[in-house]
């Protein structure tokens, strides 16, 4: 279907009556002028409190269990008394009531095993975006639009990795065909939902981190969109984050490349993986405000005709510094790397930074704080051998460090740009501990004390001239 748009909106602009109606009249407007497909994150905190409440239910506290179940039914059915008009409310009040009987069953059943199944929990945590999608389809029904709430189970089809499913795009278009298509072809405006899917024999499945931005980016390339547009509460993705760089500025375009690398590497942008799927068909997204929608916002696309140079600057705090050295230069710095490599890649920690000494052979890899244990548990359980004997040093772990990301497709070639980055850093007294850059000379990351994290950002920043 020729001039289709997709437009995602996230939890915040999908957080109250208010959010949504201001939603629902962007999508209406867009609406008018040609066919569309929305796609909605659950209401802000409503995941988080979905989760809260299985591990409540495996812990078998039924008390605190049963007070969040009242305090879901609550949020949803005040939204609904202040969004709809009351002819409208009973069936959605039955559709509300239907779906967190839903997941109290499973949660109730999670109480009764004691334990959570990956499988049970990817079903019932997608019920947050259920309760959304209906909410906003049932108000734009109010307003005349023709509208239908679909559960993006029934389109997006994924492998059975539960809790980080991964799509399958050849029967993802066919389901597209066979649901979406024939609402398109009626006008009708379909809301789905945001971060699930389901498996080939319909077992449900959800898509990880960033999984709402990732359901939209998926049904944009199923769809063959023109655009895709991401709604959030701020103006666009920035050169900096504002807290820290106060004089920070909206960019006006970015490459998909700049925008997976700010995102890898902490920028509240989307996830890598979201940009994968319009990468490969060329299709852009608008990063915009739904609180300030008179805001162009940032586009992300193939290609920007940019100055050289950095374009943005990104950090991490909750970050730790894991080193790894050979006692002896007689153990091979190659195959301990690659077998702890192996090792982190089977734990399904994600390696933010890497560096490595010619001579020692030692290394050391930037980690996010929450994957610490699990990357030591796969590490000293695969070279336990090597560490029993002393082959190996211990581990040295750093966890007062922070990550500072810089990123720009116009830092190939420009000859003395890392010497003044550095520079800017040590003028400050702040210590450089570790440097990567890849071969493709997109991001310079650089580990620094964490209590210099900050000034560093900023140096970098003016240095760099991001600046309003």
């Amino acid at each position: 279907m020729d001039n289709l748009l997709v437009m995602k909106f996230g939890g915040t602009s999908m957080g109250s009556a208010d959010r949504i109606r201001v939603a629902a009249g962007l999508a209406a407007e867009q609406h008018a002028h040609g066919p569309m497909v929305v796609v909605v994150s659950a209401m802000s905190k409503i995941t988080d409190l979905l989760l809260d409440t299985l591990r409540k239910a495996e812990a078998g506290d039924q008390t605190d269990l049963e007070a969040n179940l009242h305090q879901l039914s609550a949020r949803h059915m005040e939204c609904c008394s202040l969004l709809l008009p009351p002819e409208r409310q009973p069936a959605a009040v039955a559709g509300i009531r239907a779906l967190i009987e839903d997941f109290s069953r499973i949660a109730k059943g999670i109480l009764m095993l004691g334990e959570r199944p990956p499988r049970s929990v990817d079903e019932a945590v997608a019920v947050g975006e259920r309760l959304s999608a209906l909410l906003m389809a049932e108000y734009l029904e109010a307003r005349g639009i023709p509208a239908a709430a679909v559960n993006a189970a029934e389109i997006v089809a994924t492998d059975a990795l539960f809790g980080n499913a991964s799509p399958l795009m050849e029967p993802t278009r066919q389901r597209v065909v066979k649901v979406l298509r024939p609402l398109l072809e009626k006008r009708v405006l379909p809301v789905v939902t945001g971060f699930n899917g389901s498996t080939l024999d319909g077992r449900p499945t959800t898509l990880g981190r960033g999984g709402s931005d990732f359901s939209a980016s998926i049904l944009a390339a199923a769809l063959d969109a023109r655009e895709l547009w991401i709604w959030t509460d701020v103006d666009g993705i920035m050169t900096a984050d504002p807290r820290l760089a106060p004089n920070a500025q909206v960019l006006d375009a970015i490459t998909y490349a700049e925008a997976a690398e700010l995102a890898y590497n902490g920028a509240k942008v989307l996830h890598p993986r979201t940009l994968a799927p319009l990468a490969e068909r060329g299709i852009p997204v608008w990063s915009k405000n739904s609180f300030a929608p008179e805001k162009p916002g940032t586009r992300i696309v193939p290609k920007v005709e940019s100055p050289q140079g950095v374009h943005a600057v990104t950090s991490m705090a909750d970050v730790a510094l894991v080193s790894i050295e050979p006692a002896s230069a007689a153990l091979s710095g190659t195959k301990v790397m690659a077998r702890s490599l192996d090792a982190l890649a089977r734990a399904n920690v994600e390696l933010l930074a890497i560096t490595s000494s010619s001579y020692q052979q030692s290394f050391c890899f930037l980690v996010r704080q929450s994957e610490l244990e699990r990357a030591k548990e796969f590490l000293e359980e695969d070279l336990a051998l090597e560490f029993a004997h002393g082959y190996l040093r211990p581990l040295q772990v750093d966890p007062h460090v922070g990550l500072i990301a810089v990123v720009g497709e116009g830092m190939r070639g420009t000859p003395g740009l890392a010497g003044r980055i550095f520079t800017a850093i040590s003028k400050h007294s702040i210590n450089i501990i570790a440097i990567a850059q890849g071969s493709s000379e997109l991001t310079i990351a650089i580990v620094v004390n964490r209590s210099g994290l900050e000034k560093a950002v900023r140096a970098v920043h003016d240095e760099c001239g991001l600046g309003k």
